[in-house]
């Protein structure tokens, strides 16, 4: 149970909702933000002290009951919920060490899919597999030491900063916030990983942005379902962006695609002639 992580967690949905929100009436003027404390209590259906010693992180594990009757009141969606019950220790047990390992099937499924860009990434942001074509649309991430091949570090700390854009994407800003928000829960599902939390530290210390966004607590993710580039070589594309969940190693399997026949699907062809070469001469050029 981490007493400290969850009280500031409370704290920031009970300070997010509106006493209209929960069907109270909004009465004189708040000297604070959200609800009071007393009242979110009440609508969990605990005593007023309890809920002040849980985020005050004085208080002792709550029960599976008392988490349920804190998400409805705080108005919690189902990922809130589920990191929650993370932070309180009551969710299921993880391994220690996030895996960074990627299935042989997935690494051959990934080279068999010539007209979509596909990589894999860790629960910590780092690519870990990639085909052609994602380095092409991208950037050749074999150059890269596995460090710079987190995407975490490259959004918050590297060539780019918060006022420019990574890969020339358009949606910079929403992959920043999405980084942070899918970092936290990685933090609560891994507290031990030196890996993890080193990250964490090291983004929050270097970037304003990064702890800026951190302080929020936000834990729910924002599906996104296009994705577009402005590539030096072929200009504007827009893809369609997919992510499936490897569920038993905790990693992403994030495929760019276009539909067939457009421009964009055109694009990403060029890009798949050029993303070849490149990888050929990478396969047959003398080691350094």
């Amino acid at each position: 149970m981490d007493k400290q992580e969850l009280g500031a967690f409370l704290r920031s949905r009970r300070e997010r909702l509106r006493p209209e929100d929960v069907g109270l009436p909004s009465g004189p003027r708040r000297r604070t933000p959200g609800l009071r404390r007393e009242e979110a209590a009440v609508l969990a259906h605990i005593s007023t002290e309890y809920y002040v010693r849980l985020e005050q992180g004085r208080a002792p594990r709550p029960s599976g009951e008392v988490l349920a009757g804190i998400a409805t009141a705080l108005r919690l969606t189902d990922a809130e919920s589920d990191h929650l019950h993370v932070l309180a220790g009551t969710a299921p047990t993880r391994p220690r060490l996030h895996r960074r390992d990627v299935r042989p099937s997935i690494l051959a499924l990934i080279g068999r899919l010539p007209q979509t860009a596909a990589f894999v990434l860790s629960a910590t942001f780092e690519v870990l597999a990639w085909n052609d074509l994602a380095a092409a649309l991208m950037e050749d991430f074999s150059e890269l030491s596995p460090e710079d091949r987190n995407l975490a570090r490259r959004a918050f700390l590297g060539p780019t900063r918060p006022a420019t854009t990574l890969y020339g994407l358009s949606d910079t800003a929403e992959f920043r916030h999405q980084v942070v928000t899918e970092l936290r829960a990685t933090v609560a599902r891994y507290p031990t990983d030196p890996a993890v939390t080193g990250l964490v530290d090291e983004l929050r210390g270097a970037s304003a942005d990064f702890a800026r966004l951190w302080q929020r607590h936000d834990v729910q993710p924002v599906p996104t379902l296009t994705k577009t580039f402005r590539h030096p070589v072929v200009g504007e594309i827009s893809v369609d962006c997919d992510r499936l969940t490897l569920a038993d190693r905790d990693q992403h399997l994030v495929l760019y695609s276009a539909p067939p026949g457009s421009p964009d699907a055109d694009a990403l062809a060029l890009l798949n002639v050029l993303g070849a070469e490149a990888g050929d001469h990478r396969q047959h050029r003398s080691p350094r």
